[in-house]
């Protein structure tokens, strides 16, 4: 079970899990007009380290005299409904489709063993299914707006431990080599 706390805390945190935060996938100008598409995602996860995270907030509320330490903006990931997920449908609500799970690919996801994703199961105290990260799929967002988003939309934060897992194998994935398909 990954453990979580409910202290949302005065600032955005490295495992926080935050409702509905839109991700910008397209901006066009037509007939002098602009057109934004977003992606709302349900749930997401905050990746950037929470060191850099809390230099931010010291730096963007007066504690701190030089400003190098803001951030534009902080990495985020998706978590997808695990469900939906094996079955290729997680990505349904924009017309892709994902790739479908087979029972032995099933069961090294939930232990971890697949480098690209992380399993996360809750208990029944957090108001969440069980979740996937996909690795693959992490963006960004403005630090400010998700500050301001996590004052109505923080669901929970996963606790120490937990998190310091998902940063290592986010990391891992990230640094992983590249060969030519």
């Amino acid at each position: 079970m990954t453990k979580v706390n409910f202290d949302k805390g005065n600032r955005i945190k490295q495992g926080d899990i935050i409702k509905d935060v839109r991700c910008t996938e397209n901006i066009s100008i037509d007939n002098n007009k602009i057109k934004v598409d977003f992606i709302v995602f349900p749930l997401i996860i905050v990746l950037t380290q929470d060191c850099d995270l809390t230099w931010d907030f010291e730096s963007r509320n007066g504690g701190l005299i030089n400003q190098d330490k803001k951030l534009m903006s902080v990495m985020i990931a998706p978590l997808y409904n695990y469900e939906h997920f094996v079955l290729g449908e997680h990505l349904s609500d924009l017309s892709r489709q994902g790739t479908r799970f087979s029972s032995e690919n099933k069961k090294k996801l939930k232990q971890n063993e697949t480098p690209r994703y992380h399993f996360l199961e809750f208990d029944d105290t957090v108001p969440i299914v069980n979740s996937v990260i996909d690795f693959k799929h992490y963006f960004t967002v403005n630090v400010v707006e998700l500050e301001n988003q996590k004052s109505n939309d923080f669901i929970c934060n996963i606790s120490d431990l937990f998190r310091e897992d998902i940063s290592q194998r986010f990391s891992n994935y990230l640094a992983r080599i590249g060969l030519p398909v």
